[in-house]
């Protein structure tokens, strides 16, 4: 296509969004208030995520090892765990060293044990991905000079489920609210290229091709998307901006985080303007198609 018919073609467009300037309005809002709720929801499914991952991270194994087994045997006994495939990291914590984290934890009643430490020599294991925590640490059980395994049996696999479930949902209603924004959106182009369903016949008639037609319509389509975007993108953008600047001070030391502002939040308006121009065009490329079969 050449150059100048694409000028062309964009001037089209602009000249169209300011003569249907009702219709225009209409879509715009449409696409503003549906790229609002998707933001918003983004923004609250992303942060979940962020704290069911810090959640998943912080399970490990606690592995205790035989009161029998000497320097060398834990020497040898850690180098076996670290190659048990699905195996991120091991950490080695003597029983003083257990003991003296009791007595910080619990109060110098506990340094009476100083004379005969009751505790074990431990492995702190993690597993590199968490949902393996389970199958990593029947592996380790099987070993030997090996006293116990812990890592929360029962209760960890009913937080992974719960965890997973928790992500489903999430992606199952941003799928949803999508489609309703897509569906919305097309309904709402569609209104507006009924308005000029004559023009397009008269363009049919004296020979344009279907893409010469549609062109400027798809165009039309991608600024409503931008404009629609923009207020979302502000919005979005303020509302985490207060969030993060109310919450933040408040969970410094806590077990989970939220995002930080930056670069979540410009990931995020990159993702809203990249589906306020999806949406747009989408719904101006399945709008038209009925009337170009003149």
């Amino acid at each position: 296509m050449k150059a100048r018919t694409m000028v062309r073609h964009f001037k089209e467009s602009f000249k169209s969004i300011g003569r249907n300037s009702w219709m225009t309005f209409a879509s715009v809002s449409a696409v503003t208030v549906t790229l609002l709720l998707v933001g918003v929801f983004v923004l609250i499914m992303m942060n979940l995520n962020k704290v069911a991952d810090d959640l998943e991270k912080d399970v490990e194994i606690k592995v205790f090892v035989s009161l029998e087994a000497e320097d060398k045997t834990i020497e040898k006994l850690e180098s076996q765990i670290s190659e048990i495939p699905g195996v991120d990291s091991t950490n080695f914590s003597t029983k003083e060293e257990e003991l003296t984290d009791l007595v910080l934890d619990f109060g110098d009643e506990l340094s009476l044990f100083e004379q005969s430490n009751p505790l074990f020599d431990v492995f702190y294991v993690k597993a590199t991905d968490p949902q393996q925590t389970e199958t990593v640490a029947k592996s380790i059980a099987k070993l030997e000079n090996i006293e116990d395994v812990k890592y929360g049996e029962g209760k960890i696999e009913k937080l992974f489920d719960f965890l997973n479930a928790g992500r489903n949902v999430g992606l199952i209603l941003i799928l949803a609210l999508l489609f309703t924004a897509m569906f919305l959106i097309s309904n709402t182009i569609r209104i507006t290229i009924v308005a000029r369903r004559r023009e397009i016949e008269i363009m049919k008639l004296v020979g344009a091709t279907n893409w010469f037609v549609r062109i400027p319509f798809i165009l039309e389509g991608m600024w409503l998307g931008i404009l629609g975007s923009l207020i979302p993108i502000g919005l979005v953008a303020l509302l985490y901006k207060k969030i993060t600047e109310f919450a933040q001070p408040r969970l410094s030391g806590e077990l989970f985080q939220l995002l930080d502002f930056s670069p979540f939040i410009y990931q995020v308006s990159a993702l809203i303007l990249l589906m306020g121009v999806f949406i747009g065009v989408w719904g101006s490329f399945m709008s038209i198609r009925k009337f170009l079969r003149v």
